[in-house]
């Protein structure tokens, strides 16, 4: 029996069903991942889909997953290429039996297993599909997906009654070699995928290694070396520095880590050192991810749509010379700006950075947010296409829990989460010598003010690109008037 292991956002060994089930009965297992030139072309308001940042953390999985298939006597089969042109021609050549592969829910991803389902089907070669990318499998939930809850709060208090998470699946300690005349290829560099490598900027917090080995390795960090868990519910809307939050979604996303392998961890730290609502509070942002793949799952493509799963039609705008001005950092607010500087630097934004950058290119720019959801695509490190396009319908009050027209109030956000402007001058350092009563609105400065401070309004720093209480009435009007047209 030879297997081929069809690898995709799975880039690990660890709590693997396709790779523990193809151990189980085969002969020889074929680990494959296909380099596919979709994935590194344009999304559709023109941005990369997969930017320098997580091209060169993705690049760094291949490696490690390689490097650990080989350190198993096994090895990673590179190939550039659609998956249905590669797949079926390897198994034609080697004489495959079975193509094991994990599922996934979202509409490019189908027509791609689609696609290698018909062409294998011509064959008479069976694939066996897998369910991997969450705490709960489906078919343990206590509703079926189309009774999915669509308010998060009555999905958890239902999952957690029954509270079904299986334990990972063994490591294993021992692969079958690749059988002979199997080419491994070459690992690309970035600049053979047309990425220029991105540049490391000292002010980044952490720095995000792809693969298993350093998703292993941070969890080992954060849990055990420096006890951060204990305190995540007290830390977790920080902004600055390493260890405010766990940082596990970059290696979640590709699945360099299994959500299963930290939710055991997490068990085993209640057991050994103290359980908390901190340690509560990381399984909830688990179940966070699982809703957002549910909700995926029930809604298909409706997810992508400018009125979301709600079928809000919110006449949203696409004016690009403010979007650019949110984009790069120049709105005239800075704690948005910061934000989304340590982005365009990065690939990186906290969580509560991004409630607020979202809240205010959606509920003050009154923009699409779908531009927002695509600049994220590229740019950041952890992006999940299910999180990802799940929150932005959130924020943009047209996905799920919609409580109609809420908004964050910018001023406030930032003199709560950033109450002495640390992390505002750590990527704005034209506001640098401001006082902390005066660097969250430097619109207030008076010309005196600006002298003293070196900073001058227009020309240092931008002047604000909307009022925020008229842009939110504004938006508000717009919102309630797709409202009332719903059914």
């Amino acid at each position: 029996m030879r297997i081929l292991l069809w690898y995709r956002n799975d880039l690990r060994l660890h709590d693997h069903e396709p790779l523990h089930r193809a151990l189980e009965t085969a002969t020889h297992v074929l680990p494959l991942y296909c380099i596919d030139p979709r994935q590194f072309g344009q999304t559709q308001f023109g941005f990369a889909k997969t930017g320098p940042f997580r091209a060169q953390f993705l690049q760094e999985s291949w490696a490690d997953l390689r490097a650990k298939l080989r350190s198993h006597s096994s090895d990673l089969i590179l190939r550039q290429g659609q998956p249905e042109d590669i797949i079926p021609a390897l198994v034609k050549q080697h004489q495959i039996d079975r193509v094991y592969f994990y599922e996934e829910v979202t509409a490019e991803e189908i027509a791609v297993d689609q696609a290698v389902e018909a062409k294998l089907a011509q064959l008479g070669v069976k694939t066996e599909v897998f369910w991997g990318a969450t705490l709960y499998h489906p078919d343990d939930l206590p509703f079926a997906l189309g009774k999915l809850p669509d308010v998060f709060t009555r999905f958890r208090k239902q999952v957690e009654k029954v509270w079904a998470v299986y334990p990972p699946f063994p490591t294993p300690t021992q692969l079958p070699p690749l059988p002979e005349g199997v080419e491994s290829g070459e690992l690309p560099s970035l600049g053979g995928l047309g990425i220029e490598p991105p540049k490391a900027d000292p002010r980044g917090v952490l720095g995000f290694k792809g693969g298993e080995t350093a998703g292993l390795a941070r969890l080992q960090h954060y849990l055990w070396d420096s006890d951060c868990l204990s305190r995540y519910k007290e830390t977790r809307n920080g902004m600055l520095g390493a260890d405010y939050s766990s940082k596990f979604s970059a290696w979640l996303a590709l699945g360099c880590l299994s959500p299963r392998q930290v939710y055991a961890a997490v068990q085993q730290y209640e057991q050994e050192r103290v359980k908390n609502d901190s340690t509560y509070w990381l399984v909830f942002e688990l179940l966070w991810r699982d809703y957002f793949r549910f909700v995926c799952a029930r809604y298909c493509d409706r997810i992508f749509y400018p009125s979301g799963i709600r079928g809000l039609k919110v006449d949203w705008q696409q004016d690009w010379d403010r979007f650019e001005a949110w984009r790069q950092g120049r709105t005239g607010f800075p704690l948005v700006d910061a934000n989304m500087r340590e982005l365009a630097a990065t690939g990186v934004m906290s969580n509560r950075g991004r409630q607020n950058v979202a809240s205010f290119l959606t509920k003050n720019l009154g923009i699409d947010w779908r531009m927002g959801a695509e600049w994220f695509e590229s740019l950041l490190v952890d992006y999940d296409v299910c999180s990802n396009y799940g929150n932005w319908n959130y924020t943009a009050g047209v996905g799920n829990d919609a409580r109609n027209f809420r908004y964050f109030n910018i001023p406030k956000q930032s003199k709560d989460y950033d109450p002495n402007g640390d992390y505002v001058k750590h990527w704005l350092p034209e506001l640098g010598n401001l006082p902390a009563k005066k660097v969250h609105q430097p619109w207030t400065l008076q010309s005196v003010e600006q002298k003293r401070f070196g900073l001058t309004l227009g020309v240092d720093y931008p002047n604000p690109v909307v009022d925020l209480d008229k842009s939110v009435k504004a938006n508000e009007r717009r919102y309630n008037a797709a409202l009332a047209q719903l059914p």
